[in-house]
């Protein structure tokens, strides 16, 4: 069974996200205090998702990486520099997941009018690999954005630096490191997350990209969910989200995990 959300207190931007009742229009309901509208597509390939959703504030796109799992495809940087450009096309912030030998052949296909953010490296030291040589402890995510896009570093300030950035005491507004480090959840770690997808990333390092971008009740689009990460970031964090994903498998996944939170979805 799946924790509830942890207190304020554990969470690092305590103190920053007010919790507030208001009427939900269908989707999913956490609970009585913080309610959010999730929906959860019927199965569907990315491409075809980005192409028939309304524009959103922010996409996290997380493909498989062309290494065995997920299968392999001769086109893959052809058909990425084209998931990119129809996320760019739907939202005015895009995060793109990947291995960084993957993302770098990507950056000269960022699309006109967008331009590269940050590099952001998520770190893990808990990698599993039998591989002799360099051992992978890191993914990679390009932030993209679209010129004067909003971003929100006071979301990740303590109360205290809140009120001083408010009341204009506070000259620059410190904002999180470009670095996010949290385990892999395999094994005893994370064990309250996993859901049994193979490649599941942990609410930590989504979270923190949902603060930078949106604000309560903007909408997040994932449309390569797996077993919904981004989904549950949304709901914990009063964030509209759309999820969809090729695989019907993956998406009764992210059903049983919203279903282990007592949250009911929509279609």
């Amino acid at each position: 069974m799946a924790k509830a959300e942890a207190p304020e207190a554990e969470l690092p931007w305590a103190g920053t996200r007010k919790t507030k009742k208001r009427v939900v229009k269908g989707g999913i309901s956490r609970d009585d205090c913080t309610r959010a509208n999730v929906e959860v597509l019927a199965p569907a390939d990315v491409l075809d998702t980005l192409s028939s959703v309304p524009k959103v504030t922010t996409v996290i796109i997380d493909p498989w990486y062309n290494k065995g799992l997920g299968g392999e495809r001769e086109d893959y940087d052809d058909w990425l520099a084209e998931v990119i450009q129809s996320a760019c096309r739907v939202s005015r912030h895009v995060f793109v997941w990947g291995f960084p030998e993957i993302l770098a052949r990507q950056i000269v296909n960022i699309p006109n009018g967008f331009g590269l953010v940050s590099w952001l490296t998520w770190f893990y030291k808990n990698c599993p690999s039998v591989i002799r040589g360099w051992r992978s402890s890191q993914n990679a995510c390009l932030h993209l954005s679209v010129k004067d896009a909003p971003t929100y570093p006071e979301h990740f300030l303590n109360d205290e630096q809140l009120e001083r950035w408010q009341s204009g005491k506070m000259r620059f507004v410190p904002g999180p490191p470009s670095v996010l480090e949290a385990p892999l959840n395999i094994g005893f770690v994370g064990r309250d997350e996993q859901t049994g997808h193979p490649a599941q990333k942990p609410l930590s390092v989504i979270e923190p990209l949902l603060l930078m971008t949106t604000k309560e009740d903007d909408t997040v689009l994932d449309p390569m969910c797996g077993s919904g990460t981004t989904g549950e970031a949304c709901l914990r964090l009063n964030r509209n989200g759309i999820l969809c994903d090729i695989s019907p498998e993956y998406l009764t996944m992210t059903r049983n995990r919203f279903a282990k939170h007592h949250i009911r979805h929509g279609r």
